[in-house]
């Protein structure tokens, strides 16, 4: 398995898999609705093929000469688009006789309608994958350590000493890493004893909003405090920093947050932990702990270290 048809290249969780792609010796091949978006990017020399996610016969087209497919898709509202990005993954795997498709659903993926068409359709895409007649690898990953260098978390961690997040003050998560999450992806690519399925994945660690402040603040040789936020209070923030209106409108990727984190706080038992050795049973890489991962960042600097890359992509 060499050239490997990636979808969502140019967003946060893309990059890391590129480096990856690139680090294990496997040609990406980003699918782009324009060509030209990591021109501008540290992938410049990334192969790049037109392609839309909604279109099965661009799909086709984008999917000849590649091995296998490496999916990160984005959240939409509405399931009959979520069931057309699978139907356009299914065929075109279908019509090129791809090998495999790994799929990162981002986020736990229920087991029954929670009301939320952004997790809800996943389970869609998830059916025609693996209804497509390939081999399938769906990687369900926790909550992301990143989300905690973006730009609408680290300032206030950085120049207040504020960890804010819509998580209830006693729900566990397994945070994990977008670098670790690729690591996962290639070896779902790059392994052919692993059989098809789904598989969860998350940091070594569950913690709490409290333990995850202490971890930052050892680390930023700091003190930092975790503010547990209701998750619409979170998703107002999250809109009037982006769109300068606190008001959340339905549908929008602020409100699917909120339905999210209100359904993971609404559960007895949080379905945002996974336990190590289930993970070690599949794979052999071993994911960072929150520590590891935040002695890697600066601390200093409230900047998301990401933007000028997803920025430079979303320009073209």
């Amino acid at each position: 398995m060499k050239r490997i048809l990636v979808l969502g290249a140019t967003g946060d969780q893309g990059h890391p898999l590129l480096t990856r792609l690139i680090a294990a010796g496997l040609t990406p091949v980003a699918a782009l609705r324009n060509p030209q978006a990591l021109s501008g990017t540290e992938f410049a020399a990334v192969e790049t093929v037109a392609a839309d996610i909604y279109d099965e016969a661009s799909m086709i087209a984008a999917a000849q000469g590649v091995d296998a497919i490496a999916a990160h898709l984005p959240f939409v509202f509405d399931r009959d688009l979520a069931r057309k990005m699978g139907a356009s993954i299914a065929a075109a795997a279908k019509a090129n006789g791809v090998q495999r498709i790994v799929f990162h659903t981002s986020c736990h993926i229920a087991e029954e309608d929670i009301g939320s068409p952004a997790m809800d359709g996943r389970r869609d895409i998830i059916k025609a994958i693996a209804g497509s007649g390939c081999e399938w690898i769906i990687i369900e990953s926790r909550v992301f350590m990143d989300n905690m260098i973006r730009s609408w978390n680290k300032p206030g961690i950085v120049n207040k000493g504020v960890f804010a997040y819509p998580a209830k003050p006693d729900l566990q998560i397994s945070w994990i890493c977008l670098d670790d999450v690729a690591a996962f992806m290639v070896e779902a690519l790059t392994n052919p004893d692993l059989p098809s399925g789904r598989y969860k994945v998350g940091g070594p660690e569950a913690l709490v909003g409290d333990e995850v402040a202490a971890i930052l603040s050892k680390v930023a040789g700091k003190p930092i405090v975790f503010q547990s936020l209701t998750p619409d209070d979170f998703a107002s923030a999250m809109s009037l920093l982006v769109t300068g209106s606190p008001d959340v409108k339905p549908a929008s990727i602020y409100d699917g947050m909120a339905q999210f984190y209100r359904w993971y706080n609404a559960q007895a038992l949080s379905p945002l932990v996974v336990a190590p050795e289930d993970m070690a049973r599949h794979f052999r890489h071993r994911p960072a702990s929150l520590a590891e991962w935040a002695a890697r960042q600066d601390w200093n600097d409230p900047r998301d270290p990401a933007l000028a890359t997803r920025l430079a992509g979303m320009a073209r």
